[in-house]
């Protein structure tokens, strides 16, 4: 039975402690320590508790503590220091940069499918998630003009637990938003602000929801209310669940819906980032929105979406992607079509590889490809496989081209360090640490740290790590009805001094969990060495319908169970945010084995390093530009092996010399004092080296500097004096495209074995034919570079060829070849489109080589 009326009961704050229900409703908690220990000092226990909610546990607090708080005045003066700095932090200017004008518009929009902000908003499943949060928390930090949108889940993703045998179940526990840090936005009459979508043409009504990043508005959608139908109510039920129509339910409602949501908030964004595919539809409604509203073509609305949006792709395998059979498209998209204005075959094309091709299914990867002025990987080398994965797109250009740069990810390190390790920073690097985590000045004191200190603070961080790992195991034993004898075992596991090991990540096939146990006899004489002995922690979660994941989680347990490895590898259940912070801030060594190159970046890593840790692990994703032997060890040489047995067997046997010969030797090599210098020597440098660079705050100033500024630039001049600029562009856009065959390179001066010398340059001389296109139209190279054994470019440079002189349509373009270095080198010429009328001139697809 349901009610007739609702009502919410809030806390009686009295009001000498009204900031907290500020400070409650702000995620800044989860990366500020002085708001933590706030809520700690209120109640230690409830706030443990209610895992970490300030929301909830204002909510459950005795109304007598509160009242003895209020005239406590120790907590009185700490909360208003907290205050007012908390006010100083939301007050502080926006960013400046010197391609960014204050005068003009400018605010970006981050589409993400999910965020993970902290341990009491379980709406993430994984990296992606946590790479969304970091960012937005960065874009706080440095008050950078961003908002989020997503989606927000009745029951998030799966909360894991292990039955005795080992095999992984799954529950769904339902989130109370009630007792949570978001709030129901209300439009000016106080009403809760909803925006509608049609699923086959029935409205569906979406709830739009804030939660508050520090200084960042984070817009989330909510189908789960009365006025839709059950059906369409479970639409933001789960994470990644549901069937291929309810995924594709929940990215018409945050690529579309989201739009409209910003529309309906009155806010206006000048760029658009897509954090992968998920949201591509964004970029249609966009359209949609600029055609109904200004009165645009397509083609001129899509000159506007294209040059400002922005999209990141994670997603280092073809199977990774969202893909869509052309017939459930068709259900949810013909009649949207038609208010784009275009066939429903040309949207079909603009999801597939091969626009021609029927039977290919619509992607949305490929979309968000199609309509992106910048497309970046997660890291160096995930730029170079992306580029050969989605080389199709761009058929005409050699994989080189491929227009997908990279941006490497980066962690928020005040939310990732150690309470510990925090108050050593604060004493030996100064505040700038937490304010500044890119800068290298501040980093480079690391190398100051008294050894006695970092050592003797890394160990009590291991310390609670074993105790949160012992705690977390009688839970997990306890669940399972575990007998008085196993729940005493399992209270004494691990030892507080061993070396360890931490290992944890979700468990898909290609990354590797059982490559370290792939010898037991050998590991068992790792880990059980009379005098250095070593532990391993391990956690993550495989995806519901991944067998093979949970089979590989069951190995481990069957082999932790065995008496030589019992209360030395302990495997946590419910890896999250709260567990992740415990592994990474405890563990000596942070084990990293995928299959190269699969792992897309990784940030574990890089959280294991910010608090001291050292990596270990195959040269993939972040670590193949990370790595160095100064700081940590590397699985293997970058090498990819066609054959995965072999690969695996040859890389465990380095894992295992390593550990014996180099690892585990230096960990217990110690002084007098006890301290590993060669082991600390190794954490200052990492703590030098890396996080500087390896940080979120570095990552999103890159974004703002490669791509936000310049986009919301573009959108800027492309909107002003009634849209002109997209109108020249749309029309210039059609006559290169149907002009184009006119395009032909009659003859190029050739020197064919000629011998030249380093500093020489030679000049090449081209003969075009450009037929109703005019030289202004045009961009033509010389493209140039090293060739490798079977005469293909192994490397590749290009030079600007400019007009000398023409006759009856035929131009004479000449330019120089610089010789910078010796070897092999061999060139031809290329035109394209002006790079000077283009955002990316590669987008077009269009090329013509000699």
């Amino acid at each position: 039975m349901k009610p007739k009326a609702r009502y919410n009961v809030v806390p009686k704050l009295p009001p000498q402690l009204e900031i907290l229900r500020r400070l409650a409703f702000n995620i800044c908690f989860s990366w500020k320590e002085e708001i933590r220990e706030i809520f700690q000092r209120i109640d230690s226990g409830l706030w443990a508790e209610c895992r970490h909610n300030p929301v909830l546990m204002l909510g459950l607090v005795n109304q007598k503590r509160l009242d003895e708080l209020s005239v406590d005045h120790g907590f009185l003066a700490q909360i208003d220091r907290t205050g007012e700095d908390f006010d100083r932090y939301l007050s502080q200017p926006r960013i400046q940069a010197s391609d960014y004008s204050p005068e003009q518009p400018f605010r970006v929009a981050y589409f993400s499918a999910e965020f993970g902000l902290a341990e009491c908003l379980p709406i993430y499943s994984g990296g992606l998630g946590i790479l969304a949060g970091d960012h937005l928390k960065s874009a706080s930090d440095l008050n950078m003009p961003l908002i989020g949108v997503g989606l927000l889940y009745q029951e998030g993703y799966f909360s894991q637990y292990l039955t005795s045998d080992g095999w992984q179940m799954e529950t769904y526990p339902v989130n109370d938003f009630a007792n949570m840090p978001v709030s129901i936005v209300r439009d000016n009459e106080r009403r809760p602000l909803i925006v509608s979508v049609d699923f086959k043409g029935e409205p569906v009504n979406i709830l739009v929801r804030r939660i508050n990043v520090g200084r960042v508005s984070l817009y989330m959608l909510d189908t789960n209310i009365d006025a839709n139908p059950p059906e369409f109510r479970k639409t933001t039920g789960q994470l990644y669940g549901g069937d291929r129509e309810m995924r594709l339910r929940q990215e018409i409602v945050l690529g579309i819906g989201g739009v409209r949501a910003l529309k309906a908030l009155g806010i206006e964004p000048t760029v658009i980032h897509m954090n992968e595919g998920h949201s591509a539809f964004s970029a249609l409604e966009r359209i949609n929105i600029l055609r109904s509203e200004h009165g645009l073509s397509f083609d001129e609305a899509r000159e506007i979406v294209l040059a400002s949006t922005v999209f990141t792709t994670h997603t280092p395998v073809p199977a990774g992607n969202d893909t869509f059979d052309p017939g459930l498209v068709r259900a949810y998209f013909e009649e949207y079509t038609k208010q784009l204005g275009i066939n429903f075959k040309v949207l079909l094309g603009y999801g597939r590889l091969d626009p021609r091709n029927d039977s290919e299914p619509f992607g949305m990867t490929t979309l968000a490809l199609r309509l992106s002025a910048h497309t970046n990987g997660v890291s160096r080398l995930h730029g170079q496989v992306s580029r050969s994965m989605w080389r199709n797109v761009w058929s005409h250009h050699p994989v080189e081209d491929v227009p997908i740069d990279h941006i490497t990810n980066g962690i928020h390190v005040p939310t990732w360090i150690s309470d510990e390790m925090a108050s050593l920073y604060n004493r030996y690097l100064g505040p700038n640490w937490a304010e500044d985590p890119d800068n290298k000045r501040v980093w480079e004191q690391a190398g100051q740290l008294p050894n006695t200190e970092l050592w003797r603070t890394h160990e009590r961080c291991r310390e609670h790590l074993v105790a949160f790992t012992r705690r977390s195991l009688v839970t997990q034993l306890n669940n399972r009805g575990a007998s008085a004898s196993e729940l005493m075992m399992a209270r004494e596991v691990l030892t507080p001094d061993a070396l360890t090991i931490g290992f944890a990540r979700r468990f898909a096939t290609y990354k590797r969990a059982t490559l370290l146990f792939k010898d037991p006899d050998r590991l068992n004489k790792i880990i059980n060495h009379p005098d250095h002995p070593v532990q391993i922690i391990i956690a993550g979660k495989a995806h519901p319908q991944d067998n093979e994941g949970k089979n590989l989680i069951k190995e481990i347990i069957h082999l932790s169970s065995k008496d030589c490895f019992r209360g030395r590898i302990v495997f946590l259940e419910d890896y999250n945010i709260d567990v992740s912070r415990q592994l990474v801030s405890g563990t000596d060594v942070w084990l990293n084995t995928p299959r190269r190159p699969l792992e897309a970046c990784g940030t574990s890593g890089m959280k294991a390093q910010a608090n001291g840790s050292l990596n270990f692990s195959v040269l993939d994703g972040w670590w193949d530009e990370g790595y160095h032997q100064d700081f940590g060890w590397a699985i293997g040489h970058g090498e990819i092996y066609d054959d995965h047995a072999v690969q695996d067997e040859i890389e465990s046997r380095e894992l295992y010399n390593l550990l014996e010969k180099e690892i585990v030797p230096l960990f217990y090599q110690r002084g007098a004092d006890g301290i590993p210098r060669g082991w600390v020597d190794k954490m200052k440098c990492g703590l030098r080296k890396l996080v500087p660079v390896f940080n979120s705050h570095r990552m999103v100033q890159d974004y703002g500097n490669r791509y936000y500024f310049t986009c919301s630039k573009r959108f800027n001049t492309l909107c002003s004096d009634d849209f002109a600029g997209a109108k020249d562009l749309s029309a210039w856009r059609n006559k290169i495209m149907t002009s184009w065959h006119e395009i032909s390179i009659e003859n190029i001066s050739l020197r064919e074995g000629a011998e030249m010398q380093v500093g020489d340059q030679f000049e090449v001389e081209a003969f075009i034919r450009t037929g109703s296109l005019s030289p202004e139209d045009l961009t033509v190279e010389v493209y140039y570079g090293r060739l490798d054994q079977n005469g293909e470019y192994a490397g590749r440079g290009t030079a600007p060829l400019k007009v000398v002189t023409s006759d009856n349509g035929l131009y004479t373009y000449r330019g120089d070849i610089p010789c910078r270095e010796t070897g092999r080198f061999g060139y031809t010429v290329r035109v394209m489109p002006s790079q000077e009328r283009l955002e990316n001139r590669f987008v077009m697809g269009l090329v013509a080589w000699a």
